[in-house]
């Protein structure tokens, strides 16, 4: 007989009502891009542009109104409010926790972008300046840092405060998003509905978000592969790293390999800082600091328009395109971003998190495109590579390619750069495909983890969606998908801020909690009052005493 832990086919504990709708959507949408192949990409292509051109106020606002109101709470009284109990202390160093959440930046999308980003800009720039002119470059630095910066670190923050707050404030175990959203919470259909939706929109995000990521980034690790071994870069050695990633994820689902796969993450961020830093020194370094302090004027200077950027009155520029592939992106990755900042922020106050993803989180970003950006820009202004032509003609995968030969031991960056993307989507899939069945799972007991079953399915979803739009090509296509699935998080971005707020200003545990605490205040007030006038009333006695002494001596 087999042993229970084989039988993939043990589906307890699985939430029907979210589950179903979800896995068959992607399932069913899979199918549609395995079929259609090709094909599908002129018409991709064209949602995005009716997204850009229709929807971009919606994204833009979106963001806008996040961004004011974690500055406001940031800088408000609120913002003091901790995130535990009032004799909570933060469970890791500020350098500790900074570091942490500097290293959720770091994965191979951001690898990849930050070099073929610029080029782009380059030759489609914003604010009407002509392509490949010393302003373009100028731009084409600093743009990808807005993209990556302070405002996509606050759209985290929604679910970051949510999380915490629920978790740590009120002591609630969340499970799904929608458990930390508190004016949803209590009995009743529409409620119950509500949640149910929250999380079957949620599912869509992080399916859309980690999908498009595989399936952006096998293409990348093909081409590397190919020019390191030699092998033809053709979709069998694709559907080879497909199989890899299949069986590394069953090994993780069926034989626990949770302690292994932490290991590969912490390696995966180590490989990517230790070849940000040898691009820094054996590449133009005096060029990227100077573009670099140059960015941060331009950033400065643009924030707001580039915030605000619709192009009502003209074509949208590949900046426009980008931003609102970014927002969606970034809509579709915040709660499971909320979820791992939230869970190392205990103890600490909302203005130290909101502080510590705005410096820490935006500088893990920034650093990235400052010097692999920089240097591709270098390669393309020095006439070393025509990137841009790469590009037009063959694609990123090619582009990134291009420049890792262009480094010192350039089999040797190669590889590394290989393995580093490789072993970001060997751990970033497991671990959505952990987060996504538990979304999909009823509640579940401490310690209790999603069936095998549910983990696994996800796991199949993920690598058949992602190979399906291999199958469609095109970058487009993948920023159309990031798009579409990261919209309908705008709504569910909104109810958090309400969320938010109606915690911080009207909880009846928060307020409970000030109470006690001013009860507590109070009580060590009158303690001390009578400390001193019982000390006083001693004292006075004490030199009563001695003064009769004084005189019974003197008579």
């Amino acid at each position: 007989m087999l042993s229970s832990r084989f039988i993939i086919l043990k589906s307890k504990n699985i939430d029907w009502w979210v589950y179903l709708p979800t896995i068959g959507l992607f399932a069913a949408a899979s199918v549609v891009l395995l079929m259609g192949g090709h094909s599908l990409e002129t018409s991709l292509s064209g949602i995005l542009d009716w997204l850009t051109n229709n929807m971009s106020w919606l994204y833009m606002s979106v963001y806008v109104i996040t961004f004011i109101f974690f500055i406001y709470l940031g800088f408000s009284k609120l913002g003091k409010t901790k995130l535990g109990d009032p004799d909570d202390k933060p469970e890791f160093s500020t350098y500790h926790w900074g570091s942490m959440v500097y290293a959720t930046g770091i994965d191979a999308s951001i690898l990849m972008l930050s070099m073929v980003d610029p080029l782009r800009y380059l030759q489609s720039p914003s604010f009407g300046v002509k392509p490949f002119s010393t302003s373009a470059y100028n731009y084409a630095h600093m743009l990808g840092q807005f993209n990556w910066g302070p405002m996509a670190w606050m759209m985290f923050a929604p679910a970051t405060i949510a999380i915490a707050y629920a978790m740590y404030v009120k002591h609630v175990k969340v499970q799904r998003l929608s458990a930390a959203i508190s004016v949803l919470q209590g009995p009743g259909k529409g409620k119950q509905i509500a949640r149910n939706t929250i999380d079957f929109l949620v599912i869509i995000g992080i399916m859309g978000g980690v999908g498009t990521s595989v399936g952006m980034e096998i293409p990348v690790i093909s081409k590397v592969l190919s020019a390191v071994t030699g092998i033809a870069d053709t979709m069998t050695l694709k559907l080879g790293l497909f199989a890899l990633l299949f069986v590394i994820f069953a090994m993780a689902v069926f034989n626990g390999l949770k302690k292994g796969i932490g290991r590969l993450s912490a390696a995966h961020v180590w490989l990517a800082i230790g070849f940000l830093i040898v691009v820094l020194i054996v590449g133009p370094t005096l060029y990227i600091l100077n573009s670099e302090t140059n960015s941060i004027g331009l950033f400065v200077n643009k924030f707001i328009t580039l915030s605000t950027n619709t192009a009502p009155n003209g074509y949208a520029t590949a900046m426009q395109r980008q931003t609102i592939f970014y927002w969606g992106w970034w809509l579709s990755f915040m709660p499971v971003m909320g979820l791992f900042i939230a869970r190392i922020s205990r103890g600490r106050t909302i203005r130290q998190v909101l502080g510590g993803m705005l410096l820490w989180g935006s500088l893990g970003c920034v650093s990235f495109y400052a010097i692999l950006g920089g240097y591709a820009l270098y390669l393309q202004r020095m006439g070393i590579v025509n990137l841009v032509h790469i590009l037009n003609t063959q694609g990123q995968a090619a582009v990134i390619a291009a420049v890792l030969s262009t480094l010192p031991l350039k089999m040797i960056m190669l590889a590394l750069y290989c393995l580093s993307c490789f072993i970001f989507l060997a751990t970033t899939v497991s671990s959505f495909a952990f987060i996504t069945s538990s979304f999909t799972s009823k509640k579940l007991a401490a310690g209790e983890q999603p069936s095998r079953f549910n983990r696994m399915s996800w796991v199949v979803i993920f690598l058949v969606f992602s190979l399906g739009l291999v199958t469609v090509g095109g970058f487009e296509s993948i920023q159309s998908i990031c798009a579409m699935s990261g919209f309908p998080l705008t709504i569910v971005a909104l109810v958090l801020l309400y969320s938010i707020h109606h915690d911080l200003t009207t909880d009846p545990v928060k307020e409970a909690a000030k109470a006690n605490a001013k009860a507590a205040e109070l009580a060590r007030r009158k303690r001390l009052a009578r400390d001193v006038e019982i000390t006083t009333k001693t004292d006075y006695a004490r030199e009563r005493r001695a003064a009769r002494k004084r005189e019974t001596e003197a008579d």
